[in-house]
């Protein structure tokens, strides 16, 4: 079993800046995917971006050059950092891992994009 702890969220003006942080209680190196979803209100929860256990990445195309995941093994930590924000990315923005046993969720971190 893993908890997972998102932080970093906030208000931040168009065109702003943040990176959200998601802290494991365990080692995450062999957890096969990690990702970042996000929901808005009235909308459904959509992947936002994803990391494999080897490091490989996919986007939403929403967010493509605008975001990075990444993730930092020895701090069993995975990052988001997100630039260029638009109002459309607010949201509150959840951290998932999959084991392929189970899948995990935070209790996610609410992101603003208003001015």
């Amino acid at each position: 079993q893993v908890q997972l702890v998102e932080s970093g969220g906030g208000l931040v003006q168009p065109g702003g800046s943040l990176r959200l942080s998601c802290a494991a209680s365990r080692t995450i190196f062999n957890i096969y995917l990690m990702g970042w979803f996000r929901q808005a209100p009235g909308k459904q929860r959509e992947l936002v971006a994803s990391i494999t256990s080897d490091g490989g990445t996919n986007y939403a195309g929403s967010v493509k050059g605008r975001f990075t995941i990444s993730k930092d093994n020895a701090k069993n930590t995975v990052y988001l950092q997100m630039s260029s924000l638009k109002p459309e990315d607010t949201a509150v923005y959840y951290c998932n891992a999959d084991d392929l046993d189970y899948t995990y969720w935070g209790q996610g971190t609410q992101v603003t994009v208003s001015s």
